[in-house]
């Protein structure tokens, strides 16, 4: 490989992402009027004041001769005030990391008042609800035409329908005999395990919690505190357990029959 490539694979390779001329410096910018600051910004050390206002302007709106330009050090403490237009930035000796701290000095700026930042300040548009009936290119006017073709209707589907994607399953209602028929075949007092995770316990509560969505529900006392309550739910109390015991499940969840209590020790050698 030549001496020039490798020159060049040195230089792209270099421990700085934005490798830099030694005539240029990084600085951070902050503003009176804006709360947050600007990326570092790359000037020109030969670039006269009056044209780093400019490049300024160009990032905050302030105009040119409403600036006053200050310098802080990368620990926040003021050095100087760019004051001379004319003179070029080195002469101030900025160093990577410091600060230009703009003033505007302009009471009507743009800036002023956070109208640059602050969204809450702008005026939002209104529309009446009668004059909103009366146009045809709204949501609302777009989703009575599309339940009118299709009562089963929804965002979800359109969507899928137009990035070809599989449409989502239809959810039915919950009602109050949901999983009745699983719950049926679990009564007070079984021994129990619940999936996913296998944990153990004994059935407290079975029935309808009507503070709760609808359908039946299983309360189990764990064996061990991995529940999340003890036996109160929502201010109404279904069973009974010490804390960290007590769950509320639908019945697909739990599985009865000879479900012992775990030996603690069961998983360890019978050697040592």
């Amino acid at each position: 490989m030549s001496v020039s490539l490798n020159s060049l694979k040195t230089y792209v390779k270099g421990p700085s992402s934005q490798n830099q001329a030694e005539d240029t410096v990084l600085l951070h910018v902050s503003h009176s009027n804006l709360k947050s600051r600007f990326a570092e910004l790359r000037f020109d050390l030969h670039t006269t004041i009056e044209n780093v206002k400019d490049k300024l302007r160009s990032h905050t709106g302030t105009a040119v001769e409403s600036m006053r330009l200050q310098l802080f050090d990368d620990v926040g403490s003021k050095l100087c005030d760019l004051a001379e237009d004319y003179r070029p930035l080195g002469f101030y000796s900025p160093l990577d990391g410091y600060r230009i701290y703009i003033v505007d000095l302009d009471p009507t700026s743009l800036s002023a008042g956070g109208w640059l930042e602050d969204t809450s300040l702008v005026e939002k548009y209104t529309i009446s609800e009668d004059s909103y009936n009366k146009r045809d290119d709204t949501f609302r006017k777009f989703k009575e035409k599309r339940l009118a073709e299709d009562p089963t209707w929804t965002l979800q589907k359109e969507m899928a329908i137009r990035r070809g994607l599989p449409i989502p399953q239809e959810s039915q209602p919950v009602d109050e005999d949901h999983m009745k028929d699983i719950a049926d075949g679990i009564k007070v007092g079984d021994r129990c395990e619940v999936d996913p995770g296998g944990k153990r316990g004994e059935v407290k509560y079975v029935g309808t919690a009507e503070n709760l969505a609808p359908g039946f529900w299983i309360g189990v006392q764990y064996d061990e505190p991995v529940g999340k309550h003890d036996g109160m739910v929502k201010g109404r109390r279904f069973f009974k357990c010490p804390p960290q015991h007590g769950s509320m499940l639908r019945p697909d969840k739990v599985k009865v029959g000879d479900y012992p209590e775990r030996d603690p020790f069961e998983d360890e050698d019978e050697e040592i």
